[in-house]
């Protein structure tokens, strides 16, 4: 018993699957190259990734006492998507990207591709503009956003399980008797 009870949680743990980047290896071995099979992959992403924007108002006047008013406002709304966020296939872009939506709404998703001159680095990574001086600029629920430097690092993820079955049929024989 002492030699079975640990040989049922580590079957059980690899059963699990474990959490692997997504490349074109795995898309070309699983033949995820249709839209069809791909949104039957469940997608995780690698690390967190914040998108903010902000906007920014003011103006000078004057009260009704005659004081003289400076004001000025600024909003942000920043969208939090944590390591390991589930999210589904939305549909390819048009250069190859796999764009995924992490929830439902109009343009509410995100674009990854693996990127130029990576060698045999072939992970999807966030797609952004990072020339901008705010972070990586990307459109997000059809809104301008700027996703910060740490985002850049993220890229989608599968579970990936190996399965092996095995049927046994054991039988003890006693022996005969005369």
């Amino acid at each position: 018993m002492k030699r079975i009870l640990p040989l049922i949680i580590f079957g059980f743990m690899l059963s699990c699957g474990v959490k692997v980047p997504y490349t074109n290896e795995i898309k070309e071995e699983f033949n995820l190259s249709s839209a069809d099979k791909i949104k039957k992959v469940q997608f995780f992403t690698s690390a967190t990734i914040i998108m903010e924007k902000s906007k920014e108002s003011g103006g000078q006047g004057t009260a009704d006492d005659g004081a003289l008013v400076s004001s000025s406002s600024k909003e942000q709304d920043r969208v939090i998507i944590p390591i390991n966020t589930k999210c589904v296939f939305d549909s390819f872009g048009p250069n190859g990207e796999i764009i995924v939506r992490f929830e439902v709404g109009v343009g509410k998703t995100i674009s990854f591709a693996v990127r130029q001159n990576q060698g045999t680095n072939t992970k999807y990574y966030l797609v952004a503009d990072w020339t901008q001086e705010k972070g990586g600029k990307l459109t997000y629920a059809n809104e301008p956003y700027f996703a910060s430097a740490a985002s850049g690092t993220a890229y989608l993820m599968v579970k990936r399980k190996n399965l092996q079955k095995t049927k046994r049929k054991d039988r003890v024989v006693k022996g005969m008797k005369v």
